[in-house]
Formats: C-alpha cells, structure tokens, sequence
C-alpha cells in the first residue's frame, strides 16, 4: 500500500501534466487562427479605404478638370472697357488764325506843297486828337508871301476908302450944280472897283495863309500813331506817300482765315476769343465784317474780329482765335471710342446680355473734352472705349467701366 500510493501518485501527475501540455499546444495553435483573421480584417478594412481614396480621387480630378475647362472659358471671354457718356452741352467753335491790324487805318502824309521838315512832335505809340500837328514844314518863304500879300490888302483897303470920300464930296456938290451926274457915276465905279481889288487882296492872303496851314501834317482824326516814316530834315512834297500811320481810336481787328464750310456758320456779331502768340492773355471780340468772297486757291475767307486796344495788341503780329457758332447738347466721346469704314462712323455698345452691338452716328464738332456725337445715341449707353477694332458685332464681352478697379 505503501508503494501503490506514490505510483499511483506519479501516474496521476502524468496524466495532469499530459492534459495541461495538450491544452497549452489547443491554445497555442487557436493563437495564430487569431492572429491571421484580425490581419484578414485590417487588411480588407484598408483595401475599401483605398477603394473609397481612389474614387474620391477620381470624382476630385473630374471636378477639377470641369472647373478648369469652365475657367479657360471664362478667361476666353476678352474684358473691355466701357463708358456712359450722358449728354454734355457742348459750346461749338471754330478755331482760325490770321493776323492782327488795325480796324481803320489812317495813313497821313503832306497835303500841301510840301518843304523841309523841321520839328517833328509825336512818335510812334502815341495817341493823339483830330487836328493834333504831327510834323511841322519850314515855312520861311511862304510866310514872307503872306506878309506881302496882307500889305496888299491893306493898300487895296486905302485905295478903296480913298475912292469912298471921293465919292462923298461928288454927291454934295451935285446939289450946288458943280458936279455933273456923268462925274458922279464915274466916281461910283471907282469906289466899287477899290472895294473889289480889297476883296481880291483878302482873299489871296486868306489862300496863302491856308497853304502855309496845310504845309503842317495834322491828324485827320483821334487815334495811336502806329507808324512814322518821316525824320527831321527831310524835303517832303504833297503826295510823296505816308509820313504816319494812325489806327483810328486805337481799335484793332484780326482778320482771321477760315475755311469755306466753316465761314457759312459765322455771322456778323459773332462773340469771339483772341489770343496773340506768346501770349497767355485772352482778349474778347466780335465778328464785324465777313468775306464776301473766297480764295479759290485756298478756299479760305476772312472773318474780320474787331477788338479793343491794348498795348499787347501788335499790328502785324500772329493771333488765334475761337468764335463761337452756338451750343449743342449731345454725348462726347473720346477719339479712341470711335471707329470708321466705308459704311461711315459707328461705335460699338454692350448690350443687357454683354454682347457688343454695332451703332452707326454721325460726329459732330471736335472740342477738347471730345468729340460730339449728335444722332445715333441717346447717352445712357455701354459705349466701348478702345479695342472697337478687334471685336465683331454679337461678341460676348466682359464690360468693365472706365476708371473702376479689377
């Protein structure tokens, strides 16, 4: 019994021990089963990941590629610039040049018979009255002349009051019968034929003294000496030219040259701008006379601008000058706006849609804000402002304002 009991003990621990091995070698094989169907798992779970990336992929790339196909498109579309003229009241002027003189002007020389010129008192830029003396002539000899001839007045007038008592003392002795109506008579000639010789005298000595007047140079009217053409010393003779030259009243006029259509739109007592070259000053006048003809090389005409004097006024000097012909309300456009072909002048005009229409008009008068377009717009248009020549009509534009930042 003692022996039976520790075998049966070693047995039993064997047996223990075979159980234990047997269910340490199940668990360690259930181990990898394990193992191998959670990798099973994860790696199924990655490939959908990968499946789900791949179509997310693909449906990003075809948006993509959509939203870049719709932006090249959108970049097709050319941007312009655009504008809303309005209407605009527009002063219409000519521009001509021509140049300055004087309104009327008096040229004066010597009236009489002429001499030596021995004072001169007025030059030029002078202003001076009607009768002003300009030059004086000697006058020695003819003074002499009119002397003699005032001593002969003065013998005629003692002659004629000689035959005036004669016939006095006649006439009181016709009553006491000592003098005959026959001596009497002859008495009476001789009185009338004294007091004619004094009315001769007087008036040869009246001529001489206005001859010896006319030998002066006087001014025919109140003016501004433009001009002397006379020194001192000189002989001038009657008729030998113009000594002065006076602008009359100092006015002044610019006889401006303007083209054949240009001159039919002008009328007497047109206002008018003047500006003298090299100077900065504006001077105001008004049309007074027009060509009644036109120069058929030129097929030019003068427009004659009366003005007012002033000192920066110079005969003979190169002027510019703006008349105005009247005011026109129209749009203005820019030069770069407008476009030209055979068919005329048009514009194009972006519609509500953003496609550019063709517009035929018809240009008005040329200002230095633009050029007026008085038919074919009303002024609330998209007008294109450049690049007209590259579009077509019915092209869709992206319009921008002028002046509005991107």
């Amino acid at each position: 019994m003692e022996y039976d009991t520790p075998l049966n003990q070693r047995q039993d621990q064997e047996s223990d021990d075979q159980v234990v091995e047997e269910t340490v070698m199940s668990e360690a094989d259930e181990v990898p089963a394990r193992e191998r169907h959670r990798k099973q798992i994860v790696i199924g779970g990655i490939a959908a990941g990968l499946v789900v990336l791949a179509i997310a992929i693909y449906l990003f790339m075809q948006s993509g590629t959509d939203d870049a196909a719709g932006a090249v498109a959108a970049e097709q579309i050319p941007v312009v610039s655009v504008i809303v003229p309005g209407n605009s009241s527009v002063v219409s002027a000519i521009t001509a040049s021509g140049t300055l003189s004087a309104r009327n002007p008096l040229p004066v020389g010597s009236v009489g018979e002429g001499g030596q010129v021995i004072d001169i008192r007025v030059d030029e830029g002078d202003w001076v009255r009607q009768g002003q003396v300009l030059a004086v002539i000697d006058r020695s000899v003819q003074s002499q002349q009119a002397a003699a001839q005032a001593a002969q007045v003065q013998v005629a007038r003692a002659d004629a009051n000689l035959a005036q008592s004669n016939l006095d003392r006649a006439l009181a002795l016709v009553e006491r019968g000592f003098i005959s109506k026959a001596d009497v008579d002859r008495l009476t000639a001789t009185r009338d034929a004294a007091a004619a010789r004094v009315r001769v005298a007087e008036s040869q000595l009246a001529e001489l003294r206005a001859r010896n007047a006319r030998l002066n140079i006087v001014a025919p009217a109140g003016g501004l000496v433009l001009e002397r053409n006379v020194e001192m010393g000189q002989v001038v003779s009657g008729g030998a030219g113009t000594l002065f030259l006076l602008a009359k009243g100092g006015e002044m006029e610019l006889a401006a040259l303007v083209g054949e259509s240009e001159l039919s739109r002008l009328t007497v007592g047109t206002q008018a701008e003047v500006m003298p070259v090299g100077s900065d000053t504006v001077f105001s006048g008004q049309v007074w006379q027009l060509s009644p003809t036109i120069d058929e090389t030129s097929r030019q005409g003068e427009a004659r601008i009366a003005l007012a004097y002033d000192r920066a006024l110079r005969p003979g000097g190169f002027a510019t000058a703006r008349i105005g012909t009247g005011g026109v309300s129209a749009p203005v456009l820019p030069e770069s706006a407008i476009q030209n072909d055979e068919q005329g002048s048009y514009v194009y005009i972006v519609d509500k849609d953003n496609h550019v229409q063709r517009r035929a008009i018809r240009i008005g008068i040329v200002t230095d804000a633009g050029i007026t377009v008085p038919s074919g717009l009303e002024g609330d248009e998209r007008v294109v402002l450049r690049a007209g020549g590259f579009l077509f009509d019915g092209d869709e534009v992206k319009p921008r304002l002028a002046g509005d930042q991107d």
